[in-house]
């Protein structure tokens, strides 16, 4: 003889007994209703009844008593084993402090340093740089977010939630990076040249609520005037209407860095290039030049600026107007901020090794931090050998304070806040890694 157990929610028999019926139905909703009530002592003789008729309706097949006693014994210890957990993590801790120390490596002013470490999140991984201009088109500029998994943000209020339960998975205190195209625009057409600081206002509000300083961005894609030149465009119209878009976002970005009392570090990306082989390179690069130089003819005192290249992109693969070579050129000798994308250069590149050249010459670093898969493709960051090796030096070059930590990627094919989680725990492991790195001991021999 064997015994059939039924829930609930199971189909019974149809020629079950009426009684069986309703103790299977509606025993334990019984109990439920007492502990809602917090009738304790009759939810504890319910269940008293309930096993003395199952003990007769199973007639001796249940299991024993010292079973049942077993089992209790064995729930308590899994309560007291997951009380311990946390006792032996720190017992692990304690016993790999030792170890390191006796390489030299201060386990506490790792944690320490890295706890001094902000990442900036970049808005853009929260809706597939889709932005929130009223007159929004599609994405160009060598821009491509591929996939459509289900959630992406459709406005202001949904991403700025995805961002900050993006947060609530990451440890630390981080920070934002916008794009001018995610101004609070409230549903009017504002042109690029037209972008004020109070289109972000209730960005500058959010941030203080949510102890979450801002980092800029001007937006030179996707929009009618952007095609394949901007900056660097012989029309003059054009060219200045990029000109005027950028020193306006300056000027969003110094109030930024004013009301959140630290600098706002604002990042100047232009896609400007040609599909196939020009005549006009040194043309194209004197107009980037020029155009530059009327750009940040202003001085701030609350924002910063980088500047960053690329090596190609979708459409423009022949020749890239700001290539790596023009721009640290030009942050070398106008003393600007070069910013470092991990996917803006040849696959088998090392950006690591850029890292200790530049910083004999500019002020400070932006990294961008993506993986690129055989292209700029924008894959979600990982603990991989080229991540690990770019922190590494990082810490190498004693440069922790000099460069400052951006993520830049957007994956369409997953979920996007665990995109965010994923690709931040990545970047906080290989810095923790390269912190406990022994260099001291290394440099000996």
């Amino acid at each position: 003889k064997t015994l059939e157990w039924y829930s609930q929610s199971d189909q019974l028999p149809q020629d079950m007994d009426n009684d069986k019926w309703v103790f299977i139905r509606k025993s334990m909703s019984y109990v439920n209703e007492m502990i809602v009530m917090k009738k304790y002592n009759d939810a504890c003789l319910l269940l008293e009844k309930i096993k003395k008729y199952q003990q007769k309706e199973c007639d001796g097949l249940l299991p024993a008593d010292n079973k049942f006693k077993a089992e209790k014994i064995y729930n308590q210890f899994k309560e007291i084993h997951i009380m311990k957990k946390e006792q032996l993590v720190e017992k692990a801790y304690e016993i790999a402090k030792e170890r390191y120390a006796a390489i030299g490596v201060d386990t506490d002013k790792a944690i320490a340093d890295l706890q001094k470490i902000s990442l900036s999140l970049h808005c853009w991984q929260a809706d597939d740089v889709t932005g929130f201009e009223v007159q929004a088109g599609a994405l160009s500029g060598g821009i491509q977010a591929t996939g459509n998994y289900p959630g992406k943000a459709r406005n202001i209020d949904e991403l700025r939630a995805d961002i900050l339960k993006a947060a609530s998975y990451i440890p630390g205190t981080h920070r934002l990076n916008l794009h001018e195209i995610y101004g609070d625009f409230q549903g009017k057409v504002v042109d690029r040249d037209q972008v004020e600081p109070e289109h972000f206002k209730s960005w500058i509000e959010w941030g203080k609520e949510h102890n979450m300083k801002l980092d800029f961005n001007s937006t030179s894609f996707s929009h009618p005037k952007s095609g394949d030149l901007s900056l660097s465009n012989p029309d003059e119209g054009i060219r200045q209407f990029w000109i005027e878009h950028t020193k306006r976002c300056r000027a969003v970005a110094e109030e930024m860095g004013k009301a959140q009392g630290d600098p706002c570090i604002m990042n100047l990306w232009v896609h400007d290039g040609s599909k196939d082989i020009t005549v006009n390179r040194m043309k194209y690069r004197a107009l980037l030049k020029d155009s530059l130089d009327q750009i940040f003819a202003t001085e701030y005192k609350n924002m910063k600026d980088c500047i960053e290249s690329k090596v190609f992109g979708i459409g423009l693969e022949s020749y890239t107007v700001g290539s790596n070579d023009f721009y640290i050129g030009y942050g070398a000798s106008r003393n600007k901020m070069v910013t470092l994308d991990t996917g803006h250069f040849h696959p088998t590149e090392s950006v690591a090794d850029k890292v200790s050249s530049l910083l004999l010459y500019v002020p400070e670093l932006m990294l961008h931090v993506s993986r690129p898969v055989r292209w700029d493709s924008d894959h979600v960051t990982i603990m991989d050998d080229p991540t690990m090796e770019l922190f590494s030096e990082i810490v190498r070059c004693g440069a922790l304070e000099r460069v400052h930590y951006g993520l830049d990627y957007f994956d369409a094919s997953i979920n996007r806040i665990g995109a965010y989680v994923v690709g931040s725990r990545a970047a906080q492991k290989c810095m923790t890694r390269a912190l406990l790195e022994p260099i001291a001991k290394l440099r000996e021999y």
